[in-house]
């Protein structure tokens, strides 16, 4: 197995310029295909996820090329072109839900698989869903689990249907997305609590800059009117990956500081910029602009722990269980049951890996509680293939031990860069 030595880091300080942001890139991706006319991508998230979207679409007939940095997509207009496809979507959730529902209101035929992992991360919820519209899709393996095959079908467009909210945001958004193809008025009533919520902002974000605006009853009932298509706004900016900023923003909570991140900031439409809430009340210092957050460490370099709900930021709130290791007690992240359907069980693989440095980790069905140890242990760290887990133990090395690092080439999932960048602050 590869791995990577992580020397211990006295300190870091700098500005990093964030990659773009993996939820919007493939949720502009996916609209642009399915628009009418040609839209421009500036800043598109160079990663695995996003080159499995841009794959899959091409399958379908989509054209997407680059032109210097910028990505083109010539889009559909609804129609996708391609009626019968085999498409591999490795473990990009946010690529294979997505085109689940897209390609199961198409009138195609398509087989969707990936990777052993995503054959075990649940879709049941958003497959009955579709169902409810008419669709016709079958499990080529477990019940409720990719793989797939999606079958031509008379959609009864014009109905309500509901899906549940407390697994997966991915589930809404991909039936707010692929609603619109319908052609009919679709109301999408969600069942018991929406976690993720900011995902789902993420998403009718990105289809109202694309033509379609959603009605809402808060966060139980989205509407989409009638003859509602997707339009290409010419061009789109991407926003650097909030969840990305993340480990940046905690190494200066945690080494020093000043750290600034660029490409998030007060304008972000992402709702892991509130990470930087979080470690404010760990006592880090944090400051913001329009397009920037900078993060330092508290007077006297000691941050605070915390009990909080993270149901809003799970993905950034894996960062925090790794902060925690430098608070001043117990840190109790409570609220994060989506982490067992991730890339990983990220609960139980968080608390395992913890404790290889020295602390002290509880868990539950839907919380994690890590008390730090008097002094960090060097450790190998396991990634489980999860991008998220590398990055986050990468931290590990500013409590004066030496880090390893195995497969860290699972970053490239979302942040192929991230190792260089982390070097360039350290000190």
């Amino acid at each position: 197995m590869e791995y990577l030595d992580l020397a211990p880091i006295r300190g870091v300080a700098g500005t990093v310029k964030l990659p773009g942001s993996k939820s919007i890139s493939n949720r502009v991706l996916l609209l642009a295909a399915l628009a009418s006319g040609d839209t421009r991508l500036h800043h598109l998230l160079a990663s695995d996820d996003t080159r499995v979207m841009q794959d899959a679409l091409r399958t379908l007939g989509i054209a997407v090329k680059q032109d210097g940095a910028e990505t083109v997509v010539t889009g559909a207009g609804g129609a996708i072109p391609v009626k019968a496809a085999e498409l591999f979507l490795g473990n990009a959730g946010t690529a294979f839900r997505p085109l689940t529902a897209a390609l199961a209101l198409s009138g195609g035929d398509y087989r969707l698989s990936g990777v052993a992992r995503m054959h075990e991360r649940p879709i049941g919820d958003l497959v009955d869903a579709l169902r409810g519209l008419g669709a016709s899709i079958d499990y080529l393996g477990k019940t409720g689990y990719p793989p797939l095959h999606l079958k031509p079908a008379l959609i009864n467009a014009g109905v309500k249907v509901r899906v549940r909210g407390d697994v997966s945001s991915q589930f809404l958004s991909a039936l707010l997305m692929a609603s619109p193809l319908t052609g009919r008025q679709t109301t999408i009533a969600v069942e018991g609590e929406l976690i993720s919520k900011p995902y789902v902002e993420i998403t009718l974000n990105t289809m109202r800059r694309f033509g379609v605006e959603v009605a809402r009853e808060g966060w139980t009932a989205f509407t989409i009117p009638a003859g509602a298509h997707y339009r290409s706004p010419g061009e789109i900016w991407v926003e650097g990956d909030a969840s990305s900023a993340s480990y940046f923003l905690a190494a200066g909570a945690i080494g020093g500081g000043p750290v600034r991140v660029e490409g998030v900031g007060r304008a972000s439409v992402q709702g892991d910029v509130r990470f930087a809430e979080a470690l404010e009340q760990m006592g880090a210092r944090i400051a913001r602009g329009e397009n920037w957050i900078e993060a330092s460490a508290p007077p006297g370099g000691k941050l605070r722990a915390i009990d909080a709900d993270f149901n809003h930021i799970p993905d950034a709130a894996m960062t925090i269980a790794v902060v925690a290791l430098f608070a001043d007690g117990p840190c109790t992240l409570r609220n994060i049951g989506s982490w067992r359907v991730k890339e990983t069980d990220r609960i139980a693989a968080m608390a395992t890996e913890l404790r290889k440095l020295g602390a002290t980790a509880e868990e539950g069905k839907d919380w994690l509680r890590v008390t730090p140890p008097a002094a960090l242990r060097q450790a190998t760290i396991d990634t489980y293939d999860d991008h998220r887990m590398a990055m986050c133990f990468s931290l590990a090395a500013l409590g004066g031990v030496t880090v390893r690092i195995n497969d860290p080439q699972c970053v490239g999932k979302t942040f192929p860069e991230y190792f260089e960048l982390l070097s360039r602050i350290a000190r």
